[in-house]
């Protein structure tokens, strides 16, 4: 069969492995940046063994997330090429079969398992249980309004207790309830975004977006951003915190926090933004900023 000529203003490649690349998402790769946070505040990246399990356990997750993605997408194909963006998702622009896509998804599901597996039975688990969850999500528990935020968050908590049980390190609770609020904070913005990108559309795209309305979900958002800020500022000063780090100046990198998430919300009102918050964070150059900021003050302090 003759291939479909690609159309004027369509940028969407056709054939060769790119379809393949951009079905798996690696750009949302970076949200595995919390199976870090307790190498990273935990002090113990100076250890070759631990940071090698730690990064077998962000690979693991990457693949696992990737093949839940193909998974969601070839449940919503239908839906998606009703919206103004995900219309040119791989299998929902016909670029990718049906029977590849279940074999790209089968083979990272794999991967995921034997690379979490190496690291240890913890963290085997733990994406076991994250692929669980999220094949819940996708049979039904995504059109439970709230409920279908606090799945999406939990994916997070998992890889954050994968980085941290998983290898042997003490996660604080302070990290996990401020990650819980700021993954929660994300997830609500993403569905604020979807309200206003679909409109009265937004029902026959996701279900649950008929529950939502938009004065209900600023409150959801005001809500966790606010907490995630109060949760990491109590964590910078707690005794235990100043004890591990020997010293009282962690609290420097709490502008940096405020800062991100103030910017975000402005992309999330002014600038269409909040609908991938990793692509708004490789795109934004504040927010870049923010991270690195963040970043190098934590090096700096610990």
């Amino acid at each position: 069969m003759a291939r479909r000529p690609q159309k004027a203003g369509d940028s969407t490649p056709r054939g060769g492995l790119w379809p393949y690349v951009k079905l798996l998402r690696p750009h949302q790769w970076v949200k595995n940046g919390f199976v870090f946070v307790g190498l990273i505040f935990g002090e113990a990246f100076a250890d070759l063994a631990l940071l090698q399990s730690v990064v077998l356990a962000a690979l693991a997750f990457s693949l696992a997330a990737s093949s839940i993605y193909v998974v969601n997408d070839l449940a919503d194909r239908e839906k998606d090429r009703l919206h103004p963006v995900k219309r040119h998702r791989p299998l929902a622009a016909g670029t990718v079969n049906v029977t590849a896509a279940l074999l790209v998804a089968g083979a990272c599901l794999f991967g995921a398992l034997m690379l979490a597996y190496s690291v240890s039975l913890t963290v085997l688990l733990v994406v076991a249980l994250y692929a669980g969850l999220n094949v819940a999500y996708s049979m039904g528990l995504k059109h439970v309004a709230v409920l279908d935020v606090f799945i999406i968050a939990a994916g997070f908590m998992l890889r954050i207790l994968a980085g941290t049980l998983g290898v042997g390190i003490a996660p604080s609770h302070w990290l996990l309830v401020c990650g819980l609020l700021l993954t929660l904070f994300l997830g609500f913005a993403k569905r604020r975004a979807e309200l206003k990108a679909l409109e009265e559309d937004a029902g026959s795209h996701r279900k649950v977006l008929d529950d939502y309305d938009p004065v209900l979900l600023d409150q959801f958002i005001t809500l966790c951003a606010a907490g995630t800020v109060v949760t990491y500022s109590l964590y910078t000063v707690a005794p235990e915190t100043v004890a591990m780090h020997g010293s009282q100046w962690l609290i420097a990198t709490v502008p940096f926090v405020v800062y991100g998430i103030c910017r975000y919300l402005f992309r999330l009102h002014r600038r269409g933004g909040g609908g991938d918050p990793a692509a708004d964070l490789l795109a934004d150059p504040h927010l870049i900023a923010a991270f690195i900021g963040w970043f190098a003050t934590v090096l700096l302090v610990i």
